[in-house]
């Protein structure tokens, strides 16, 4: 039997969904580490489900730092997530009654997935699909995580560490096809190795893509400026 509804978004969003909900396992396990417990961990995996923003909550907490600090590092990571939304609102157009859950589902890999489409409707069924699978098994292995984190030890041994990054890298790979993205990606990738040891968990992304934006903005102005010139010729202008 031919399963239809697998198109090439789907199966993808399904392999994101697969490999970002494992790492759930490592939050959920850092987590009860840091001294949560297993409600306040499942909590934390369901209302505000952004992954560097729970890590970096939990980082806080367990390096002794007060419970408002742990807030605003966390907020301080998901102002992605409404730059990403102000993004999918344009792309996707969901309707009054969806714009909630599409909220809540807005993260880096619903986005990446849903870009990644040259057909909207492929970049719907990607971002839904990708958003709703990665919650689902995100919760899932977050309450495995808690439960059996001390049975399980390290989540690096199990190279849950490398799964998200992984599914990254299979997204990115078909984009870069031309000299731009490919250095684009060069410097970002600097950028982020450069800061990773000098701020904290999650804040050398958001430094990559304010990089990445520059770089964008410097580059449609280039493009603009291209465009006049061929449109008006020096001849032709007034």
């Amino acid at each position: 039997m031919r399963l239809t509804f697998l198109t090439p978004a789907v199966r993808i969003a399904l392999s994101v969904s697969v490999a970002t909900g494992l790492y759930g396992i490592s939050f959920g396990a850092l987590s009860i580490a840091a001294g949560l417990d297993l409600w306040q961990t499942m909590a934390l995996s369901a209302l505000m489900f952004t992954g560097g923003s729970q890590f970096a909550f939990i980082g806080v907490l367990a390096g002794g730092g007060a419970g408002a600090a742990a807030f605003g590092a966390a907020s301080l990571l998901g102002v992605r997530n409404a730059i990403y939304g102000m993004q999918m609102n344009v792309m996707l157009r969901p309707r009054k009654t969806r714009r909630l859950l599409a909220a809540h589902v807005t993260i880096d890999e619903s986005i990446a997935v849903a870009a990644g489409q040259t057909e909207l409707v492929e970049a719907k069924r990607g971002f839904w699909w990708t958003g709703f699978g990665v919650f689902a098994l995100w919760n899932v292995f977050t309450v495995l995580g808690a439960v059996l984190g001390d049975a399980l030890g390290d989540p690096a041994a199990w190279g849950l560490d490398g799964a998200a990054v992984a599914a990254f890298l299979a997204l990115l790979w078909p984009r870069l096809k031309s000299r731009d993205p490919i250095a684009l990606a060069v410097v970002a990738a600097v950028v982020t190795i450069l800061a990773v040891p000098v701020v904290p968990s999650g804040v050398p992304i958001m430094i990559a893509a304010i990089v990445a934006g520059v770089w964008g903005w410097l580059g449609s102005g280039r493009m603009t400026t291209s465009a006049d010139a061929e449109t008006h010729p020096e001849g032709e202008r007034a």
